[in-house]
């Protein structure tokens, strides 16, 4: 296991030190995954079937806002039918960067059942870790996925009907992406903090889970909301999560604004990195553990 192989480090050690340390979690953690991702590319590529329902679902939604306004191409909330199905396909690239399955409540588990204690008496960063074990887990994913993504992608080209975006904007869409990918992290890194406070997360991680789903922009594109509510929840940092990323590939967000979209996500992670690192420092100062 990870902590076998680094369980001989010595606890003061210089930064090469720590670099190889870092290097030899990463490699390690990308390693086991890939022993058991074999069958993965097939699972990856049925994630993709229920898309087939949301294509059906919409082109009713179109047509029939069509045949009313007596118009060929209807368009709502700026998304026309095929920016619709192009959208959902961006949003599960996003959805799989930015989603963190049981890092919370695997957090608190941890806590919970003193398990925790580990990362006191051995040289890790408990935040660090994970950090870099979720990393091995999206390369994994990515490094098997890529395939039937890139299958999919090509079947459904015709739905992207600006075509390939600018270098630029090209850019600003792996920005974002990386950066959804850290803030999903350390958010419900934050949320599994609770756990030195609290027994139990299941239910305060439920209704995050919840919001998320509905306000991400996972199930629709957040411009269909009515303006008011629209203003609301673009403030909120959960649009980063799926919303913003297909949004700027699909040229959704004029180029003259991304500069500050991308400030305003990148200082919604260094507020969830803080609000991470106060939570873990603190629930340590509290955290009590009994037996051997």
């Amino acid at each position: 296991m990870l902590f076998s192989a680094i369980a001989s480090v010595p606890q003061r050690f210089g930064v090469q030190q720590r670099l190889s340390l870092w290097r030899t979690i990463l490699s390690t953690a990308l390693g086991e995954r890939l022993v058991y991702r074999g069958d993965f590319a097939l699972g990856t590529l049925m994630r993709f079937l229920p898309i087939i329902t949301q294509i059906f679902l919409w082109y009713a939604v179109f047509d029939s806002i069509g045949e009313a306004e007596g118009e060929d191409a209807a368009s709502i909330g700026g998304f026309g039918f095929r920016e619709i199905v192009a959208y959902y396909l961006l949003t599960m690239i996003s959805r799989a960067f930015s989603s963190m399955p049981g890092l919370a409540s695997g957090i608190a588990k941890e806590i919970r059942e003193g398990e925790i204690k580990r990362y006191l008496i051995q040289p890790i960063d408990l935040i660090g870790f994970l950090l870099l074990t979720r990393i091995a887990h999206k390369l994994a994913y990515y490094a098997v996925a890529t395939l039937p993504f890139a299958l999919v992608f090509y079947l459904c080209r015709s739905y992207f009907v600006a075509g390939w975006p600018s270098p630029a904007i090209v850019v600003a869409f792996a920005g974002s992406l990386v950066m959804g990918f850290l803030i999903g992290f350390f958010l419900e890194a934050a949320i599994g903090m609770i756990g030195f406070w609290f027994l139990e997360v299941s239910s305060l991680l439920f209704v995050y889970m919840l919001f998320s789903f509905f306000l991400s922009g996972h199930m629709f594109p957040l411009s269909m909301l009515p303006p008011g509510i629209e203003s609301f929840v673009n403030f909120l940092p959960f649009k980063y999560l799926a919303y913003f990323p297909a949004a700027v590939f699909l040229g959704k967000i004029p180029e003259d604004e991304l500069p500050m979209e991308l400030a305003i996500e990148a200082a919604w992670l260094a507020f969830f990195i803080i609000i991470c690192r106060v939570a873990y420092v603190r629930g340590i100062r509290r955290y009590s553990g009994y037996g051997g």
